[in-house]
């Protein structure tokens, strides 16, 4: 049996939460439905039911990605468009993309950290070893000699994500501010800036919208465990990401000061599949399976030893359980 039709193994879901603040102001694009003389340029997305602004979950996952393939050191051996290149695990199994002559290596996607959590989709340039190949029963389309090995070239095979970042909406209290701003917009701000052109002095003037600082919203991501060994270092690694994050930016125009956060009020929570059943059975009461909570980022990532011990004895006991 191919590798690509197993089952994947569910083990339990660990559940992060904690609260977004906006500590400079900050702009994920919503791109404008109408073309208003002296309206914004740049409106931020909004929820369409409340037309409150809201954080979508693509854009945190999308640059904690960024971050980690940044920090574990990825190559770029995928082409985006427009000129620009990302990481990503041409299949399961490790091998070479072929990119214009060049053979770059990647990590496959059973072991690259990376992919473990973003998930990847299969290359078409990939190339894996032909005993690889040849003993998953995978259909080849030529042999080369890569670093004195025999490689087959296959469609590469996708792999789901193991993490779920949710879109972030405001905290109550925080949407209650936000209502009494008096801007001219509905909760937001507008930022105004301008460019001059060299030679002219001509001005470019443009307007942003912007999420006010101080805004607070719901952050919330669910990690699906499918391997016990490889949960510690990923949610490890999450720690340090959602930390680096905080010293970098979140949305657009990073660099002009737009985009700072700050995490705070971090709750953990665990459910494996048996807990599910038995909740199910009403032998166990929702939500009482709290690991431990934590007031910010540094003390996260300080206290990550005592939480991946937590992490352990929860697994464990999970493996143990009748």
């Amino acid at each position: 049996m191919s590798a690509a039709t197993e089952q994947k193994p569910l083990l339990g879901k660990f559940r992060l939460t904690s609260t977004l603040k906006v500590e400079t102001g900050l702009h994920i694009g919503g791109g404008g439905e109408n073309l208003d003389i002296g309206g914004l340029d740049k409106p931020v997305i909004r929820d369409p039911l409340t037309q409150y602004p809201y954080l979508p979950g693509s854009s945190i996952k999308g640059k904690l990605r960024a971050i980690l393939e940044r920090l574990l050191n990825k190559p770029l051996n995928r082409f985006g468009g427009s000129g620009v290149y990302r990481y990503e695990s041409d299949d399961l199994e490790d091998g070479y993309t072929e990119i214009d002559g060049q053979f770059i290596p990647y990590q496959g996607a059973r072991t690259c950290p990376i992919s473990r959590l973003f998930g990847s989709t299969g290359g078409s340039n990939c190339w894996v070893k032909t005993s690889i190949a040849t003993s998953q029963g995978l259909e080849r389309n030529g042999t080369r000699t890569i670093e004195g090995e025999e490689y087959s070239k296959i469609k590469g095979r996708n792999a789901p994500a193991r993490l779920i970042v949710r879109d972030c909406h405001l905290l109550p209290q925080s949407a209650d501010l936000l209502r009494k701003v008096d801007t001219g917009l509905f909760m937001t701000e507008w930022k105004f800036e301008n460019s001059i052109d060299r030679i002219t002095s001509a001005a470019n003037p443009r307007q942003f919208e912007r999420v006010p600082a101080g805004a607070e919203f719901k952050f919330e991501l669910v990690y699906t465990v499918e391997d016990g060994t490889q949960a510690a270092e990923d949610l490890q690694n999450l720690a340090i990401a959602l930390a680096i994050l905080e010293d970098d930016a979140l949305g657009g125009h990073g660099s002009r000061g737009y985009g700072k956060i700050s995490f705070h009020n971090f709750d953990f929570f665990y459910r494996s599949m048996k807990q599910y059943q038995r909740i199910a059975a009403g032998d166990v009461e929702p939500l009482q399976s709290l690991v431990q909570k934590v007031e910010n980022t540094p003390k996260l990532l300080e206290g990550f030893d005592s939480l991946n011990q937590e992490i352990k004895k929860l697994l464990d006991g999970d493996n143990t359980e009748s």
